[in-house]
């Protein structure tokens, strides 16, 4: 039996971006993988083994870290005093992160870590990494930030909508205005 309602209709729920899906499965693989392997290692010699391992990695990685932030900041600086903008910071970045990934406990990442502090692994990333954001924004095409978004706050299935009107009050216009009725959905 039907009452002659409307059946209500809402709108069809976007896609979730790859990124969004398999990140977070990428990421247990991986902390499964690094107990996995510090269990292993820790079976093979012992249990101080694998702690002095993961505490020399925490310590060079702290050292890396804090040389790759004071020379940032001394090219900073440098450029500053010339009253220039900074030179690209050679491998700054990929030096941050190759000893944040080395501060993070577990093998796989102390690997990484190390692979990112050999200077031709650093230059070859970051020219792909350049490549690749040099046609991605070719792709972009024109807009503004804002434009993208405005694009993304109008598919939001479950963004909140709150109704109102807009009153320009004229200046020198003081004539009281009745009560208008409450808005209503």
């Amino acid at each position: 039996m039907t009452t002659g309602a409307p059946t209500p209709t809402y709108p069809a729920r976007p896609r979730r971006s790859r990124l969004r899906t398999f990140l977070p499965l990428g990421v247990a693989a991986w902390l499964v993988l690094e107990i996995w392997l510090l269990t292993v290692v820790a079976g093979a010699s012992s249990g101080f083994v694998v702690f002095l391992l993961l505490l020399a990695g925490f310590v060079l990685g702290a050292a890396v870290i804090k040389k790759a932030g004071r020379r940032a900041f001394q090219n900073l600086n440098e450029a500053l005093q010339r009253g220039g903008t900074p030179q690209q910071s050679g491998g700054n970045g990929l030096l941050m992160l190759g000893g944040l990934l080395l501060m993070i406990p577990g093998l796989i990442s102390d690997a990484v870590g190390l692979l990112l502090l050999i200077p031709p692994v650093q230059k070859a990333l970051s020219r792909l990494t350049e490549r690749t954001l040099d046609r991605k924004l070719r792709e972009a095409g024109a807009g503004s930030f804002g434009d993208a978004f405005q694009q993304a706050r109008i598919h939001r299935p479950d963004g909140k909508v709150v109704q109102g009107e807009v009153i320009q009050h004229e200046p020198g216009d003081d004539t009281p205005q009745k009560p208008r009725p409450p808005l209503t959905r």
